[in-house]
């Protein structure tokens, strides 16, 4: 099991997140595209490699989240025509979201079994997410699909 902190920069040009251990030790660094489209977020560990790339996908009726880990295509997040309320799909390489994800409080299931457990973590200055991550073969889809999720929904956000 381990423990890791999404801890989303406040005052910054672009969107920027870092990624702590428990240690407070950076683990990962989230920076996001300033000005340019199609809007996209690059996800590197502490050695700067990249991991991930989330891209928003331009032209299209709903809005759609594609995130690539290593360069291969594993996480598509795609708004749902609904009259009322926001509605996603999460579709994943063989693992399930279940709980609240629009409030950052849900798990990820892999074959009927938890793999992490994601919480928003209160009264912080930016949004900051407790990650526990039970399965650490999965650790660097489970940080991309956190990054994804609030890209999401800073993206609804932005149009609400």
């Amino acid at each position: 099991m381990k423990k890791l902190y999404i801890k989303q920069k406040v005052f910054s040009i672009g969107e920027k997140f870092t990624v702590y251990d428990a240690q407070e030790r950076p683990q990962y660094h989230v920076q996001g595209s300033f000005m340019q489209l199609p809007k996209s977020f690059r996800i590197l560990n502490k050695h700067d490699d990249e991991i991930a790339v989330i891209t928003k996908k331009i032209f299209s009726w709903l809005p759609t989240f594609y995130v690539d880990i290593r360069n291969q295509p594993q996480i598509i997040i795609n708004k749902e025509l609904t009259f009322l309320k926001a509605k996603y799909h999460i579709s994943a390489k063989g693992i399930e979201v279940e709980g609240n994800w629009w409030d950052m409080d849900f798990q990820v299931i892999r074959k009927g079994r938890p793999i992490a457990d994601i919480n928003k973590r209160w009264f912080t200055f930016g949004d900051t997410y407790e990650v526990t991550i039970l399965d650490e073969a999965y650790e660097e889809m489970i940080i991309s699909l956190v990054i994804a999720i609030d890209c999401v929904k800073n993206d609804q956000q932005d149009y609400s």
